[in-house]
């Protein structure tokens, strides 16, 4: 077994931070539903704070991130588990402008990986598309479609820019 103290400095400014937030912690007792009835699936982009995006502060909505903010079955999952179990009532599907995963082809992408890792990469899955609005669609549909997400529940696909900071509605 690994000594687990032999990389505890490489995270002394994470854990120094985290002490400042618990000096000031307000949130216990805070319940893990979605307060705002609101589940976003985005991107793993750190450009993107999908809180601060919509006016939202902790609590208030399910936050699902991936490469390229895409509705795998997974985020299909954890989407049926808000809606049914943490009071989730709309569903925001957010990739955003200048997406690695969808401004790059799947070679691209992996021969940047391969380069980076130093060894074969060629049977590592990446998510491309090169066609963002239509994937957008095609996720917004499955998550309309899904006999588990009844049809009160809102769902929405929209784009970030993270140029300017706005929203777009385009499903």
């Amino acid at each position: 077994m690994a000594d687990i103290n032999a990389d505890t400095a490489a995270f002394d400014d994470l854990l120094a931070a985290n002490a400042d937030f618990a000096a000031d912690f307000d949130l216990a007792g805070l319940q893990g539903l979605a307060r705002a009835g609101v589940a976003i699936v985005t991107c793993m982009d750190s450009r993107i704070d999908p809180l601060a995006v919509f006016g939202l502060r902790t609590g208030d909505a399910k936050i699902l991130r991936n490469p390229g903010g895409r509705v795998t079955p997974q985020v299909m999952d954890a989407l049926v588990l808000s809606v049914h179990l943490l009071g989730a009532d709309r569903i925001v599907i957010m990739p955003h402008t200048r997406c690695a995963v969808a401004s790059n082809t799947a070679e691209q992408l992996r021969s940047r990986l391969a380069e980076s890792a130093g060894q074969d990469v060629s049977w590592v899955p990446l998510p491309v598309t090169d066609d963002q609005q239509q994937a957008l669609a095609a996720d917004v549909h499955a998550v309309r479609s899904h006999p588990l997400i009844p049809d009160t529940v809102k769902v929405g696909g929209f784009v970030y820019d993270v140029d300017s900071g706005r929203v777009t509605q385009q499903a």
